[in-house]
């Protein structure tokens, strides 16, 4: 591997304009109270598996449009509520079999893997969770999946999930609704970035290698999947590049970074071909939070720290909540 980006000095003063639109912040409250006129109450199982020494529950909960979404609680056998860890998953894993993550939960956190809808066929044991919205045409993948307009585009259903998974967890006697911390890894860590800056109950974010960020750069620099999955969609639709970034402009982890306030800790690898690490500064250094940190892996790819990271994250959440 070599370096994919600028040289790490260059980074950290790396501070890009980002086209953000003038109704940023009315296109996600509509979004947001659409979709919780239609929540239901969460409902919580047991869940089948030989783990005994913590609870493991299958949850479901209102998303998108009130649609169903999977995830999985696994706790502590102690009283509550206690701090949360929110976990979103990369790009096309699902939340597998229960019990596969125990990490948080055997550090005595309640720790929640929500499903990304639609996903869950790349790697990993498989999801649970359809995305019942069709889109026009698009290359294989998510990331060209309604992308001709904001009200249509993927990650309008995932990031809005995210959010009311939240507000679903505050319902839980189970839950510290003032400790709540969201966390993921590439596609996970941009979600953490959006779920944190769209739902003020959100106390800490830890985002890893974070994907979908500076599309603008991103999109034509970056030389592995999945952002050139739409160069490759630019390349056929030649006439829709202003649409297509006008589009990608709501959802970029730059202008969700602006609006969190909450402490934040960054993760970045400099020789990462999947997330370019100037689109991880580019959100760090536009990161609204005054207790934001980054932690950079300068010989590492898109695995980032991994347990590193993971042990840094704990040391880190547990001075803060």
């Amino acid at each position: 591997m070599a370096l994919t980006d600028l040289p790490l000095d260059q980074l950290r003063s790396f501070r890009p304009d980002v086209a953000e639109p003038a109704d940023f912040d009315d296109f996600w409250a509509r979004t947001l109270a659409e979709s919780r006129a239609l929540a239901a109450a969460p409902v919580i199982v047991p869940a089948t598996t030989p783990i005994t020494q913590l609870i493991v529950e299958d949850l479901t909960f209102s998303g998108f449009g009130g649609e169903p979404i999977r995830a999985w609680i696994t706790r502590p056998r102690v009283e509550g509520p206690l701090p949360t860890v929110v976990e979103f998953i990369g790009y096309n894993g699902g939340r597998g079999l229960p019990g596969e993550r125990l990490q948080w939960a055997a550090a005595g956190y309640v720790h929640v893997l929500m499903d990304t809808r639609g996903q869950g066929s790349g790697w990993g044991s498989g999801g649970d969770t359809p995305d019942p919205h069709g889109s026009e045409g698009a290359i294989p993948g998510f990331m060209t999946r309604g992308i001709q307009h904001p009200d249509t585009y993927f990650y309008r259903r995932v990031f809005t999930d995210a959010v009311l998974l939240i507000d679903a967890l505050m319902q839980l006697d189970a839950v510290d609704e003032s400790r709540i911390s969201v966390t993921g890894g590439s596609q996970g860590g941009g979600i953490s970035l959006a779920a944190a800056a769209l739902h003020p109950a959100v106390s800490a974010a830890m985002p890893d290698v974070p994907f979908l960020c500076h599309f603008r750069r991103s999109v034509p620099l970056t030389p592995d999947n999945p952002f050139t999955e739409i160069a490759r969609y630019l390349s056929v639709h030649r006439a829709r590049v202003d649409q297509v970034f006008e589009t990608l402009s709501y959802f970029d982890g730059v202008n969700f970074a602006l609006r969190i306030s909450a402490p934040v800790l960054f993760s970045v690898a400099l020789m990462d071909p999947i997330v370019l690490p100037s689109s991880v500064f580019a959100a760090f250094n536009h990161c609204g939070s005054t207790d934001a940190e980054i932690e950079v892996y300068e010989f590492n790819g898109h695995e980032g720290g991994q347990a590193v990271q993971w042990l840094r994250q704990t040391e880190w959440l547990a001075a803060r909540i």
